[in-house]
C-alpha cells in the first residue's frame, strides 16, 4: 500500500475463504492463507475471493479533516466490502502524549465499529515507526520495538497480520542483512501471538521481488510472508525521494507479483485510472488475477485506487467492479 501523500487508494468486495490453524514456531513452508477463521470456498470463480477495503483509500478525506478515521468501517460497509485493512498513521496515535490511552481507544472503537457493521478486521498496515533496514543497529533496535505495540493491537482486534516496510540502505547485500535482522526479531515477537508479519513491495529494494523473497526464504518462519501489490514496483525516484517524484526505474510488475505470491497472506489490487470500458489503463487485471488464482491464494483481495481523476469513492468502486467482472473471466 503506497503511502504517498495526497494520492488515493484501495478497496474490495467478494467471496470466500477457509479456516486456518495455528502457526507453530518452527521452520516450515509458509502457509498461504491468513491465520484466521474464514468461510469455506466455493468451486466457481465468483467465490474465489472476498474483497477488503484498505483505509488508505480514504486518506484524503481523513487528512483534510472531513472524515474521522473511525468512520472507516461505516464507509467500507456502504461501499460493499467485507474486510478492513487499517493504516496506523491515519490515527496519529504516536504523536504527543497518552500514546497507550490513544492506542487503547483505537482498538476499542475499531472493534465496536467492525462488530456493528459486521466486517472482519484483517490487517494493520504500519508506517512511520522507523526504518528497519538502516545501518545503525541501535536505531534498528528502537524501530523494531516500535512495531511491537501494533502486533499487540492486531491481537486485540483479531487481525491475522501486520504489514511492515523494509526501507533503509540501497546496497543490496547490506539491505538483506539489516532486513533479515529486523524482520526476524519482529516475526519472533509475533509468532506466539498468532500474528503474521507481511512485507509489501513498497518501493526501492523492497520492490525488488527476487531480493525480497531471498530475505523471506532465509528467515523461513511460518508467520513471515508477503503482501504483493499490483503497482508498487518503483526501484528509485528522482532525487532519491521516497514518494513524491517521478519513478526512474521499475521492476516488472507481473514478474514481481508472480514471485511474491507463493508467500502471500494478502494481496493488494492497485489501480490508477480507467478507460471507457472500465479497464485499468496501466495494469492488466486479467493477467494479475489469473496469476493470483493459479498460485493457490484464496485470501482477501484488498483494493487500492491511487489516481487523481476520480474521487476516492468513485475510484474504489471502479476497482471493485473491475475485480468482480474480471474474476468471472478467469480460466
Amino acid at each position: 500500500m503506497n503511502r504517498k501523500k495526497f494520492i488515493s487508494s484501495s478497496f474490495a468486495s467478494i467471496i470466500g475463504l477457509s479456516a486456518m490453524g495455528m502457526i507453530q514456531c518452527n521452520k516450515l513452508n509458509l502457509p498461504r492463507k491468513p491465520l484466521k477463521k474464514i468461510s469455506s470456498i466455493n468451486s466457481s470463480n465468483s467465490n474465489l475471493f472476498k474483497l477488503s477495503l484498505a483505509q488508505w483509500s480514504i486518506h484524503k478525506q481523513i487528512e483534510n479533516g472531513t472524515t474521522s478515521p473511525f468512520e472507516f468501517a461505516s464507509i467500507a460497509k456502504k461501499w460493499g466490502f467485507s474486510g478492513l485493512e487499517y493504516v496506523n498513521d491515519l490515527y496519529k496515535i504516536k504523536e504527543g502524549k497518552n500514546v497507550k490511552q490513544k492506542l487503547d481507544n483505537f482498538i476499542k472503537i475499531s472493534n465496536e465499529k467492525a462488530s456493528q457493521f459486521e466486517l472482519e478486521n484483517l490487517i494493520i498496515m504500519v508506517d512511520e515507526e522507523g526504518d528497519l533496514s538502516i545501518k545503525s543497529k541501535s536505531k534498528r533496535k528502537k524501530h523494531i520495538s516500535n512495531h511491537f505495540k501494533w502486533i499487540d493491537a492486531a491481537v486485540a482486534m483479531k487481525c491475522h497480520s501486520v504489514r511492515i516496510n523494509l526501507f533503509g540502505v540501497n546496497n543490496p547485500d547490506a539491505w538483506k542483512e539489516y532486513s533479515k535482522e529486523s524482520l526476524l526479531k519482529i516475526c519472533e515477537y509475533a509468532i506466539d501471538k498468532k500474528i503474521n508479519i507481511l512485507v509489501e513491495n513498497h518501493g526501492y529494494l523492497s520492490s525488488n521481488a527476487s531480493l525480497l523473497m531471498e530475505v523471506i526464504s532465509d528467515i523461513n518462519m511460518t508467520n513471515c510472508g508477503t503482501l504483493p501489490d499490483f503497482g508498487n514496483f518503483c526501484l528509485g525516484r528522482v532525487g532519491g525521494d521516497r514518494w513524491d517524484t517521478a519513478c526512474i526505474e521499475e521492476y516488472d510488475k507481473y514478474k514481481g507479483v508472480k514471485e511474491l505470491l507463493p508467500k502471500a497472506f494478502a494481496v493488494s489490487a492497485k489501480s490508477y485510472d480507467f478507460d471507457n470500458l472500465g479497464n485499468e489503463t496501466s495494469i492488466d487485471y486479467l493477467k494479475m488475477l489469473q496469476m493470483v488464482k493459479d498460485s493457490g491464494y484464496r485470501g482477501y483481495i484488498g483494493v487500492e485506487y491511487e489516481g487523481e481523476r476520480l474521487s476516492e469513492m468513485e475510484g474504489s468502486i471502479a476497482t471493485k467492479n473491475l475485480i468482480t467482472s474480471t474474476i468471472t473471466k478467469l480460466s
